[in-house]
């Protein structure tokens, strides 16, 4: 049976087949660590600074998430109560975490593609890829930022809160507008990295 020559897809990280691979804001002859399989990430620079707190406050989020959800569950199968606006709760708190993520795991390049119809390009020509579709994060980070400002605004200036507890939901908002106009600036520096790297 003739074997076929076309590439077999694969997951990989953005930088996996290119080790060199440099991200965020700190010099090219400061010290890289690598990353599992994520390839080499900076760990040092003004970005990274921002970035890994961002996150770890996103963490620290999702587990009072979680146990809020558990003890929620408890008061109702022993006591058949429950914890009231829980799941408004869950809902800013998972937003406010999702948004907290974004921008540590663009600049570790953590994301993951499907490189299909790039594996026989040359290294050159997939850095020169990867921060096209770099540009292109950020630019949808941008809209998404803006959007996500004007609902702010708006439902700051209507006083919109909560059915049930009654929680203002614009800081909410304004707040995950903020992360991803961080994110957007984290995508350009990833970006302009990858070009830099092979120039």
């Amino acid at each position: 049976m003739a074997k076929s020559s076309w590439p077999t897809p694969r997951l990989r990280s953005p930088n996996t087949p290119s080790p060199d691979h440099h991200v965020l804001s700190a010099s090219p002859d400061q010290r890289q660590e690598t990353a599992g399989d994520g390839g080499q990430s900076v760990r040092e620079g003004p970005l990274a600074a921002l970035t890994r707190p961002l996150a770890i406050a996103g963490g620290l989020l999702s587990v009072a998430i979680a146990i809020l959800v558990a003890v929620h569950v408890c008061l109702r199968w022993m006591f058949n109560s429950q914890v009231p606006g829980d799941i408004e709760l869950v809902q800013i708190g998972t937003a406010l975490t999702i948004f907290a993520f974004f921008p540590l795991c663009q600049s570790r390049r953590g994301n993951i593609v499907v490189d299909s119809f790039t594996t026989r390009m040359s290294p050159r020509g997939r850095d020169r890829l990867d921060a096209l579709w770099d540009l292109v994060y950020a630019g949808m980070a941008v809209i998404i930022a803006w959007r996500l400002g004007v609902g702010a605004w708006d439902t700051m200036r209507s006083n919109t809160v909560s059915m049930i507890l009654g929680l203002p939901t614009g800081w909410a908002i304004a707040a995950c507008a903020v992360a991803a106009a961080f994110l957007a600036v984290v995508a350009v520096a990833t970006s302009l990295r990858l070009l830099r790297a092979r120039s």
